[in-house]
């Protein structure tokens, strides 16, 4: 649990199913309600056995009544966070940190790309009735596996129209990165929230069309990557621990269940402040931030330990700013 930030008692209003697997939650905090901007988001203490920990959660809309709202998608793979969410009622109390932004969006650009795939929707859709309200030039784009995955469409379309566009995988329907970035005038912006693939090949395409990289921004889950989320060890020589990584937590979590006194903020692979530096690795780590660059990840000099996974028999970090009890 992230002890630097200012945890306040919040009350859960309601829920609403949005799909069968996502559902939206409406909190309103005691005091001291703090209007998130687009691509805000909040934490939620959850409890996963007899331990909490945070769990970051984008806020959707404009919270204009004074309620935060969360989409929180129930994982097969899940670490324990969603399922703790999934069982709430109407009623029920809850902890929460106000809202912080890592993914922002920049205001009087010349136009904007906006991409969401499944429940990256939850930022993007916030981004799209902020461009909407100012009279911003944009377009977004929305990729689900199904229709029936397409939440908050309907809701976007009745205030952005005809600017969305929707891609269905079961209906053969894929976005055309390149020819949508072609279309984006010079000087604009693109916006991409989803799973890792979709972000690599967004990241990819806005390569090619020679776009500079400060005018693309990303936000990760978190908990989509490469490899199968199996445990793992980790070796800290420097304090001289060997720890095991469940596959039900992160190493930051680990690390933190070890007595690491570990340095962190978004959790979700966007800030950096928990990368450490790899001694060594006899296997393949699964990088699933948005922090490195594709060449840093390539080099492995360093992981983010609030997403990363690793697929071998040793993996050895260093902890040169960390302290150990």
């Amino acid at each position: 649990m992230q002890s630097h930030l200012d945890w306040r008692d919040a009350r859960l209003l309601s829920t609403v199913d949005l799909s069968a697997d996502v559902r939206l939650f409406a909190i309103e905090p005691s005091a001291d309600f703090r209007p998130p901007t687009p691509g805000s988001h909040i934490q939620v203490l959850v409890s996963i056995g007899d331990r909490q920990e945070s769990r970051c959660y984008s806020t959707v809309g404009p919270s204009s009544d004074g309620v935060y709202r969360i989409a929180v998608k129930r994982l097969a793979t899940s670490r324990g966070g969603s399922a703790f969410m999934w069982t709430l009622e109407a009623g029920s109390t809850l902890r929460i940190a106000l809202p912080r932004n890592h993914f922002e969006l920049k205001r009087n650009r010349p136009a904007y790309l906006l991409l969401a795939g499944g429940i990256g929707i939850t930022p993007i859709h916030s981004m799209a009735l902020a461009l909407a309200g100012a009279g911003a030039d944009f377009r977004m784009l929305y990729a689900a596996r199904s229709a029936a995955d397409h939440v908050l469409a309907d809701e976007t379309r009745a205030v952005i129209g005809d600017r969305l566009a929707t891609f269905a995988d079961d209906h053969g329907e894929r976005v055309d990165l390149d020819a949508e970035i072609a279309a984006l005038p010079q000087g604009g912006e693109f916006y991409v929230c989803g799973p890792i693939g979709l972000m690599d090949a967004a990241r990819q395409a806005w390569a090619r069309a020679g776009r500079p990289a400060t005018q693309v921004r990303m936000e990760t889950f978190g908990n989509s990557g490469r490899l199968v989320t199996a445990p793992f060890e980790v070796a800290i020589p420097r304090l001289d621990r060997a720890i095991t990584v469940d596959a039900t937590e992160t190493l930051l979590e680990a690390l933190e269940r070890s007595g690491v006194a570990m340095i962190s903020d978004c959790r979700k692979g966007e800030c950096g402040l928990c990368a450490l530096p790899i001694l060594d690795a006899d296997g393949e780590v699964d990088h699933r931030d948005v922090f490195f660059s594709d060449e840093e990840k390539a080099e492995g000099a360093r992981l983010c330990t609030c997403v990363s996974r690793f697929s071998g028999s040793r993996l050895v970090l260093d902890t040169p700013d960390r302290i150990a009890p």
